[in-house]
């Protein structure tokens, strides 16, 4: 089962853009130091419709030499074509990554049997454990409980992130779901909660720039310490506000840069976060250092 703090992490780029290999190994030795269970490449914090397939795959080979079997590699597959996706998945399970997270498919805005099927054929390219990804706000498609249900019957179907913050959403998965099936929050404000209320862990924006921070949240909450967890949690709520305040990842990778762990890259269609807006994320960055988690790290 997969559970605790599971970050979605950036790529690291240069400012033309180019992947950035050594900002990579420092994010990938700062969480395996900091308690950080897996790491997802090539999800959407990881822009992943702007990488090449070569790129992505390079971007797991690397992470899994520097990881070994420390931390989940997981890697991120989306789409709107089940036919192509399901050759992603094919092809990604290849690289050897110990799950395959695989969102709805955005744009085209499929029935529940169409997301069943859809879920059914990546299921059945994979190697790997799949991951289900519902995230409504990106891909204009909800993937409701009780289609879950029908495809966690599925022998390669492990879990789900779920990005719809709503504990009743949360408890119903809970409920529907079979013993061993991971159910992650994929929504930092409300990560602490959903783990209090029997989910397994988060695949959080967040933990790219607190991990240690965001591990001691789920460590707590894993443990059903409502109070410790709360307290380690308070801390970081305007930076969970804040990372959202324009369109993920430009916030996260910003204050990254900020804080001098990579280099201001990225990619078109998406720019630099606004002069307006910094002022802002790097006061919620001032909040979060009051946990005392804050890592120390190299320059990029």
């Amino acid at each position: 089962m997969f559970s605790g703090s599971l970050v979605a992490i950036v790529t690291p780029m240069l400012e033309d853009g180019a992947i950035d290999m050594d900002a990579w190994d420092r994010l990938i030795e700062l969480h395996l130091h900091s308690g950080t269970a897996g790491v997802v490449v090539g999800g959407s914090t990881g822009e992943s419709v702007t990488l090449t397939d070569d790129e992505q795959t390079a971007l797991l080979a690397r992470a899994r030499q520097l990881i070994g079997a420390r931390m989940a590699l997981i890697a991120g597959v989306g789409g709107s074509s089940t036919a192509l996706v399901a050759a992603r998945v094919r092809e990604l399970s290849r690289a050897g990554p110990d799950a395959l997270l695989v969102a709805t498919p955005a744009y085209n805005r499929p029935t529940q049997e169409g997301l069943y099927r859809h879920f059914a054929a990546a299921a059945a390219a994979a190697t790997a454990p799949v991951i289900l990804y519902n995230v409504p706000a990106r891909t204009a498609v909800d993937l409701l409980p009780a289609t879950v249900a029908r495809l966690a019957e599925l022998p390669r179907v492990a879990g789900i992130k779920e990005a719809v913050g709503d504990m009743a959403r949360v408890r119903e998965l809970l409920e529907l779901a079979p013993a061993g099936f991971s159910v992650l929050s994929g929504d930092d404000a409300t990560a602490c909660e959903a783990v209090l209320a029997g989910a397994h862990g988060v695949i959080s924006v967040t933990a790219n720039v607190v991990p240690a921070a965001v591990a001691a949240v789920m460590g707590a909450a894993l443990r059903a310490d409502r109070t410790l967890a709360e307290q380690f949690d308070r801390p970081l709520a305007s930076l969970h506000r804040e990372l959202s305040l324009e369109s993920n990842p430009i916030p996260v990778k910003w204050v990254l840069a900020d804080m001098k762990m990579i280099n201001p890259g990225i990619r078109l269609p998406l720019t630099w976060l606004s002069a307006s807006a910094q002022p802002r994320v790097r006061a919620a960055l001032r909040a979060a250092h009051a946990t005392g988690a804050m890592p120390q790290v190299r320059s990029a």
